[in-house]
C-alpha cells in the first residue's frame, strides 16, 4: 500500500493543464495566444449581437424577426452560461492564494461575478425587465484592460480615488451655487412669469441647464434683475465646472507621468534617471540649482508627496522627493 501524500487527492497533471488552459483563455487574451484572443473576439461579437437584437425589438417594424431575436437570445444566454461556468470552475487560478471553495465564492460575489450573473438571470426570470439585460454591455469593458496592473480604467478609477475628497469639495461647491441661484432666481422671477418659476424646483431647473449648458429655452429670466444675475451666474459656472475637471485632469497627469517615468531609485531608462532624497543622500537640503550644476543633470520632474512639478532651481529638496531627471552628457 502506497502512502498517503495528504488529506486532498492530487490531480493529475492533465487535469492541472486542462483547467490551467481554459483559465487562459476565458481570462483577457495575450496578443500571443491566438485561442485566448479568439476567445475575447467571439466574446465581443456575441455581445454586440446580443445587444444589437435588444434594440432592434424595440422597432415595430421589424416585429417579423421576432424569431430570430429568440433565436439569437438563446444562443448569447447559452454561451454566457458556459462562460460563467468556466470561471467558477476556475476561479480558483483567478485566486492562487485561496482554497478552492473561497476562490469560488469570492469570485460569485465580485464585481466581475455579480455582473456575468446578472447577464443570464434575466433570461430566466425577469424577461421583462429590459435594463437588466443592458448589464450585458458592461461585459465588454472588461476586455480593454492593458495589463493587470496599469490601464487606462484602472489609472482613471485611481486617480477618482485618490482625488476623491477635492472632487468632493468642488461638487459640493457646484450644489450650493446651484441652489443658491435657483432660490434666488425663484425669488426675482416669480411674480413676473409665475407659471414658469412655480416653486423652487422650477430655479434648480433653470439653474441646472444654464450651468451645465447653454439652456434649453423653456425657462429663461424676462426680467432686468433676473437677466443680469443670470449672466452672473454663467460666469461663476465656468470657473465652477472647472474646478472638477481641473483636478481630475491634473490627477490623471499626475498617474501617467508616474507610470511612464516610474522606475527603481538610480535606474536609467530612455535617457532619464531617478533618485529619491533621503537624509543620508548628499541631496537632501540641497537645492536644484546644486543637483544641475555639480551631477550634470536636467531636473525634469519633482515628484513629492504624490504629485508632480516642475521645480525651479532654488527650490529646496526635502525627504521622500523624488527626481527625474536628464544627463546633460550621456
Amino acid at each position: 500500500m502506497g502512502k498517503k501524500t495528504g488529506g486532498k487527492k492530487k490531480k493529475t497533471g492533465r487535469e492541472q493543464f486542462s483547467r490551467r488552459r481554459i483559465f487562459d483563455i476565458i481570462q483577457i487574451g495575450q496578443k500571443g495566444d491566438f485561442y485566448s484572443r479568439t476567445f475575447d473576439i467571439l466574446l465581443v461579437a456575441v455581445i454586440l449581437v446580443n445587444i444589437a437584437a435588444l434594440f432592434m425589438e424595440t422597432f415595430e417594424e421589424l416585429a417579423f424577426l421576432a424569431p430570430l431575436y429568440r433565436v439569437v437570445e438563446v444562443v448569447c444566454i447559452l454561451f454566457f452560461l458556459a462562460e460563467y461556468i468556466l470561471r467558477i470552475w476556475t476561479a480558483d487560478y483567478l485566486y492562487p492564494k485561496l482554497t478552492r471553495k473561497k476562490a469560488v465564492l469570492k469570485f460569485l460575489f465580485s464585481f466581475d461575478g455579480l455582473v456575468e450573473l446578472l447577464t443570464i438571470l434575466p433570461f430566466f426570470f425577469l424577461t421583462g425587465f429590459v435594463v437588466f439585460r443592458l448589464l450585458r454591455a458592461v461585459r465588454i469593458l472588461h476586455l480593454f484592460r492593458i495589463n493587470a496592473s496599469y490601464d487606462s480604467f484602472h489609472a482613471i478609477l485611481s486617480v477618482l480615488y485618490e482625488k476623491r475628497n477635492q472632487i468632493m469639495s468642488s461638487v459640493f461647491i457646484l450644489l450650493l451655487l446651484i441652489l443658491a441661484s435657483s432660490l434666488c432666481m425663484y425669488s426675482i422671477e416669480h411674480d413676473a412669469q409665475p407659471e414658469v418659476f412655480r416653486n423652487a424646483f422650477s430655479g434648480i431647473w433653470w439653474s441646472a441647464m444654464t450651468i451645465f449648458t447653454v439652456g434649453y429655452g423653456d425657462v429663461y429670466p424676462v426680467t432686468v434683475a433676473g437677466q443680469f444675475f443670470a449672466i452672473l451666474i454663467n460666469l461663476l459656472s465656468v470657473g465652477v465646472i472647472a474646478i472638477p475637471t481641473g483636478i481630475i485632469s491634473a490627477g490623471f497627469v499626475e498617474r501617467y507621468t508616474s507610470i511612464q517615468l516610474g522606475q527603481a531609485p538610480g535606474e536609467e531608462r530612455n535617457g532619464l534617471v531617478s533618485m529619491t532624497v533621503t537624509k543620508q543622500t548628499p541631496l537632501y537640503g540641497k537645492t536644484v540649482k546644486w543637483v544641475e550644476d555639480t551631477q550634470g543633470l536636467d531636473v525634469c520632474v519633482l515628484i513629492r508627496d504624490g504629485l508632480c512639478a516642475m521645480p525651479t532651481r532654488n527650490t529646496k529638496l526635502k525627504e521622500a522627493d523624488v527626481l527625474v531627471c536628464r544627463r546633460l552628457n550621456p
